[in-house]
């Protein structure tokens, strides 16, 4: 196997010829790398499917992430946690895996994330060792780099669970009852404000994708996220907005409340919040509440109870108002809440579905419609 210290020479020699190495597609890449390594190995014996793996190699280094390319390809794995530079987990068909994979050192991986996030001009290094990127097939990566990471680089890409956003494919999949499935469908018609919390993983932005095949195509939506994941291909009349963090120097940050601000002036029918985590909770409480019905959003909670207290602690730091308005706020604003769940083989299912009536003797009265049993049944209780 080629090591690190052997191909650097090598891709800089490429690196050299290319010049702008950013400007040059897939093809031309390849095309120098099989060139260099032609020329390298002339008169050497090197099998054909040795060159073969070394050209692959190459090219995975300079365009993809080394060593972890070959996950990334594989589609039935959902998620891949690389814990530091030697030990690397997978997730796939629910369940998680330690694969033998290791790359050479700290160093290594350190030059794989900071030139993958670099190629999309995401700045990653000491000073700034948090990132986030989203690939062009909707997948997310995070990263985490020393001091942050004292133990060693860390890196997850979560990908999407191969389950299509659509109502149906989740019927299928056993995420929801098709009498769930009808259910959620005349709350999206009637134009109902719905939140789905869960925690990381339960499928919130897949349900947020299904719901939203629901809404007839004659209305105007603004979608409004952290990172575009959301896919609404039903939607014809759609703007999308996408915050931004500070660069560098401070500067050029748009935050999701400044969004939410924005598109109230963009004349929504609806608008749909990719997830709130901070103060912009509050602003999209103000916007279902002043004349845009049928808003959906996600937030991460352990239960439908404890998203509701998570939303209240929300608006409590992030406005002036005391806990009880906070709460009739919410209140006031939000008509149903599905709660997401992620069972122990890796399914990804809806727990319950609640209705928020009102608030009333300092506590939120909730209407249970639909609740899984201890059999995993999906049953409507009300």
């Amino acid at each position: 196997m080629i090591s690190q210290s052997d191909k650097q020479p090598l891709i800089a020699s490429i690196v050299r010829q290319a010049g702008e190495m950013e400007r040059l597609s897939d093809n031309d890449v390849m095309r120098l790398i099989t060139a260099e390594v032609s020329r390298r190995t002339h008169g050497k014996r090197l099998s054909l499917k040795d060159r073969k793996a070394l050209i692959e190699k190459l090219f995975q280094t300079m365009r993809g992430l080394d060593i972890l390319q070959p996950l990334v390809d594989d589609q039935e794995i959902t998620e891949i946690m690389v814990n530091g530079h030697d030990t690397i987990f997978i997730e796939k068909d629910g369940q998680l895996a330690l694969v033998p994979l290791a790359f050479e050192d700290k160093e290594h991986l350190i030059q794989v994330i900071t030139r993958f996030f670099g190629r999309s001009n995401r700045l990653i290094n000491e000073q700034k060792p948090i990132a986030d990127l989203r690939l062009e097939d909707g997948s997310r990566v995070h990263a985490v780099l020393p001091p942050a990471a004292p133990n060693g680089p860390i890196l997850c890409i979560r990908r999407f669970t191969g389950i299509r956003p659509e109502i149906g494919a989740l019927v299928e999949a056993g995420s929801m009852s098709a009498e769930a499935a009808a259910f959620l469908n005349r709350l999206v018609l009637q134009k109902k404000n719905v939140f789905v919390s869960g925690g990381t993983g339960t499928g919130k932005t897949t349900l947020l994708n299904a719901l939203s095949t629901f809404i007839p195509v004659t209305e105007r939506i603004i979608t409004i996220e952290d990172a575009m994941e959301l896919q609404l291909p039903t939607i014809e009349n759609i703007v999308r907005l996408e915050a931004r963090i500070a660069g560098p120097d401070g500067q050029g940050e748009i935050s999701l409340s400044d969004l939410i601000r924005s598109s109230l002036r963009l004349r929504p029918d609806r608008i749909i919040v990719g997830e709130v985590r901070g103060k912009e909770a509050y602003d999209m409480l103000q916007a279902m509440q002043t004349g845009h019905p049928g808003s959906m959003s996600t937030g991460h909670g352990n239960s439908a109870e404890a998203m509701l207290e998570r939303l209240s602690l929300l608006l409590l730091t992030s406005s002036q108002l005391p806990w009880e308005a906070c709460r009739r706020l919410i209140a006031s604003s939000l008509d149903f809440l599905i709660h997401l769940e992620r069972k122990s083989d890796g399914s990804r299912v809806i727990e319950k579905i609640v209705e928020i009536e009102k608030y009333d003797a300092q506590q939120f009265v909730l209407r249970t419609h639909f609740i899984r049993n201890e059999n995993g049944d999906l049953l409507y209780v009300a």
